[in-house]
């Protein structure tokens, strides 16, 4: 509709620039495409994750003031902090109403200083709202390797954050080391991504000194620093690893060194039957059994053999286009320095761009396109039209598709072949499941079925027969699915390497 006419000439004309804006804003933005845009576009992903985090504040905040705090483990957390603020550092003597202490030295240092903050532990709604912070943080770093990633829908995230009770609970209500540990593995995922890597293996370390759950990490990672680093510098980085172990755990090295590596690494470690989640359907003197131990093991280390190949092509494919960026990135810079000076968009010529690849990275690019449409069911919806292009660019980021998955899916191997799991470990995977389960052939009921399932599984307590069972039914589904992904994905790559040299076979 038109602005009614003015009196005088000038307030018309500023009357219908005002107009003629807000019409561009109305039409850009609210509207059905902008709506699907925003929903099913994981390059809308930036712009949606800052609303989710505005809402997780908003939930986090109602959650600790409505939901009652549950004490499980923060006061023998407090306890065992104590002994070691007295001056012990034999690790057999650090205990709390649980038992003994059985986390290193970074769980040592970090609940420390929480017992300070906290006023020796009492102050609970503090430490609960220190542990939203440290969620909204996780969150933001889990959200920043989706975007770059762009493979999984923003509602999907949307849907996984808000809907899973266990995992605020595990966060703001009962104030496990699980989130802290998890929180500076995604810090270290994200450094190694931006190529930070003796800070990434700092940040690693760190992660592993206060759990070592996060060792489950740890196979996918040599092969990535070999893939990126060579063997000498993946020394260097393992050496960064080691000394950070070694001076967290001076003050108990030094004195009682048996008894800290005993207690802190202790991979015998017999669980209770009573808190399991995975394995409720077996009689307590099987669960507790060392020879079904012994093959959960065996199982493991067949599984991450079988996944070793493909993983390492992706990480090769990964390094590949990372040089590919460094080649391609001073050529848009200028072309955007150009751009910039004339003040008129020019289209890239195409050519130019095809000509910088080699033959087996166009074959590699050619059968990763093929492979994302399959994974994601077909082609997105397509973000809003502009005009004119106001700068040049390629998305490189969207090649950490060829880290993130082996990384999560090293993980959910070792998951998936634990000898217990408890209700606090739901935090090791839980924001990597959504993009495993997009790293699968299936549809999306299939896919939304599976992370259902899963949440189902650790939100029954205690666990019974049926959960335990679906646990594992589900597990074996995910890792199927994404195993199926990987063998053609490898099938489209190397058929596309084959033709490409057939046809320079025909060019000699």
């Amino acid at each position: 509709m038109a602005p009614p006419k003015a009196s005088s000439h000038r307030p018309a004309v500023r009357r219908k620039k005002s107009g003629t804006l807000v019409d561009s804003i109305l039409d850009r933005y609210l509207n059905v495409r902008f709506f699907k845009y925003l929903v099913l576009e994981p390059a809308a992903l930036p712009i949606v994750g800052l609303f989710v985090l505005l809402a997780e504040l908003v939930i986090n905040v109602v959650v600790i003031q409505r939901v009652p705090y549950t004490e499980i483990d923060w006061i023998a957390y407090m306890q065992e902090c104590e002994g070691f603020l007295n001056g012990t550092t034999n690790y057999s003597l650090l205990r709390g109403d649980t038992g003994p202490l059985v986390y290193p030295a970074a769980f040592v240092y970090i609940y420390s200083a929480l017992y300070y903050v906290t006023s020796h532990g009492t102050n609970v709604r503090l430490a609960q709202y220190i542990f939203a912070g440290i969620y909204l943080l996780q969150l933001a770093l889990v959200l920043r390797l989706y975007s770059k990633s762009r493979k999984v829908p923003p509602y999907v995230l949307v849907l996984s954050a808000f809907t899973s009770y266990r995992i605020h609970s595990i966060y703001v209500l009962r104030l496990f080391n699980d989130p802290v540990a998890v929180l500076l593995l995604y810090a270290a995922l994200n450094l190694f991504l931006d190529r930070r890597w003796s800070l990434g293996s700092i940040f690693f370390s760190l992660a592993v000194g206060v759990k070592m759950n996060i060792l489950l990490f740890a196979p996918a990672l040599l092969l990535f620093y070999l893939a990126n680093l060579g063997i000498l510098r993946t020394i260097l980085q393992l050496a960064v690893c080691g000394v950070i172990q070694l001076l967290l755990g001076a003050p108990f090295l030094l004195t009682y060194p048996v008894e800290y590596m005993r207690g802190s690494f202790d991979l015998g470690r017999i669980f209770e039957h009573k808190w399991t989640v995975n394995y409720r359907f077996l009689s307590r003197d099987l669960f507790e059994s060392r020879s079904f131990h012994v093959s959960l093991l065996a199982l493991h280390l067949l599984l991450l053999l079988a996944f070793a190949k493909p993983t390492w092509t992706f990480f090769q494919s990964y390094v590949r286009l990372r040089r590919i960026e460094d080649q391609l990135q001073p050529q848009i810079a200028q072309q955007n320095l150009e751009l910039k000076a004339q003040k008129k968009p020019k289209k890239l010529e195409k050519d130019k761009e095809q000509k910088k690849f080699t033959p087996e990275q166009q074959s590699f690019l050619k059968a990763f396109e093929k492979s994302l449409q399959k994974a994601s069911g077909g082609k997105a919806a397509a973000a809003p039209a502009q005009s004119e292009p106001e700068r040049y660019g390629i998305h490189f980021d969207r090649c950490t598709q060829l880290a993130l998955l082996p990384f999560f899916l090293c993980n959910l191997v070792g998951v998936a072949c634990s000898r217990s799991l408890h209700y606090q470990f739901y935090v090791w995977y839980f924001h990597s499941l959504p993009y495993l389960a997009w790293s699968t052939p299936y549809s999306l009921g299939v896919r939304c079925l599976i992370l259902g399932l899963i949440e189902y599984c650790w939100n029954t307590y205690p666990s019974t027969n049926f959960s335990s069972a679906a646990l594992h039914f589900t597990h074996i589904v995910l890792l199927a699915g994404v195993a199926k992904q990987l063998v053609q994905t490898m099938r489209i790559n190397n058929a596309a390497k084959r033709e490409q040299q057939d046809q320079q076979k025909k060019l000699q």
